[in-house]
């Protein structure tokens, strides 16, 4: 009963025992600097993005996740962007918090047109706190769960390659290279978790294009494809509407996971809201009522004389 204990925990707080194990997130093309630190300052203006996400509604014990990013352009050819990263994610007993610096460079190839390629870097620490007094543990007195938390901090060190023009898009990262343990395995004496409690490097590619079909109205279809050892490989694609370029409407497909719906209104020139919801299309939506997610951005010291490229992402 203890190893299957133990292997559930570390399925919980992994999200799989050889699977996914960092957050996922419907709105990805407006979330982009959380799995690429090249992106930080590539929108030209100091950007504030605060998201939330509650996966599978009324299942008890579900990821709630929360992310936070701020990131601008600096230097005095603002060929470089600075960012900080904030990352909360919760499942059942487990928190798991990642506090992250991002910065990137930047070389312009085109001297006409906005075309620069980036290239990033990720450093920050990981806190995975485990609470042993939300299990129903079998055996009270097993000496592994007497410890009422576990707390466990690790460094993250990541990268990324991004590259944009004014209506394309497309980004390469590994938001974290460490392969670190979440689990002393000497302290066992009858099971083996490495296999279970080893952090897996998460590989991102990321891309999308911005089609004009008419002076008000903009299409881009988007795609994310998230691979990690062990697990399916994760694809994402997506196809949003941009009408007067105040509103956009969407739909995003999930391989093999999940459909979504998804909104997004530029309230001011400096505010973008986007909602999404996400609707199961495994055998798990028996037991939830779908996921929704929900995003609020924030361009500061915007400048009326300065157009921005018409990317919405």
């Amino acid at each position: 009963m203890k190893g299957f204990l133990i292997a559930l925990l570390f399925l919980l707080a992994l999200y799989n025992a050889q699977g996914q194990q960092d957050p996922q997130y419907t709105q990805y093309m407006y979330n982009t600097q959380i799995v690429n630190p090249a992106y930080a300052g590539s929108r030209e203006v100091m950007s504030i993005g605060v998201l939330g996400r509650t996966q599978w509604l009324s299942l008890e014990g579900a990821p709630q996740t929360g992310t936070f990013t701020l990131n601008s352009p600096i230097g005095v050819s603002k060929n470089m962007g600075l960012g900080l990263s904030i990352i909360y994610d919760q499942i059942g007993p487990a928190t798991e918090s990642n506090v992250i610096v991002d910065y990137s460079y930047s070389i312009q190839l085109a001297r006409h047109n906005i075309s620069k390629l980036s290239f990033g870097l990720k450093a920050g620490i990981d806190l995975l706190d485990v609470d042993y007094t939300k299990l129903n543990i079998y055996d009270p007195n097993d000496p592994f769960f007497q410890n009422t938390v576990d707390n466990k901090l690790q460094p993250q060190v990541g990268a990324g390659i991004y590259y944009h023009t004014q209506k394309f898009y497309a980004g390469f990262s590994v938001p974290n290279f460490m392969n670190s343990t979440h689990f002393d395995e000497g302290s066992l004496n009858d099971a083996d978790l490495e296999s279970i409690a080893i952090e897996r490097l998460h590989y991102f590619f990321i891309t999308g294009y911005v089609f004009d079909l008419s002076p008000n109205l903009k299409f881009k279809p988007a795609t994310m494809v998230k691979f990690v050892s062990g697990s399916p490989l994760q694809w994402d694609m997506s196809a949003n509407f941009l009408i007067n370029e105040k509103v956009a409407l969407g739909a995003s497909y999930r391989w093999n996971s999940s459909i979504s719906a998804m909104a997004g209104f530029q309230i001011s020139p400096s505010m973008f809201l986007g909602v999404a919801y996400d609707y199961d299309s495994t055998s798990i939506k028996d037991y939830n009522s779908g996921s929704y997610e929900a995003l609020l951005r924030f361009d500061l010291f915007h400048k009326t004389d300065k157009v921005l490229t018409p990317r919405f992402f």
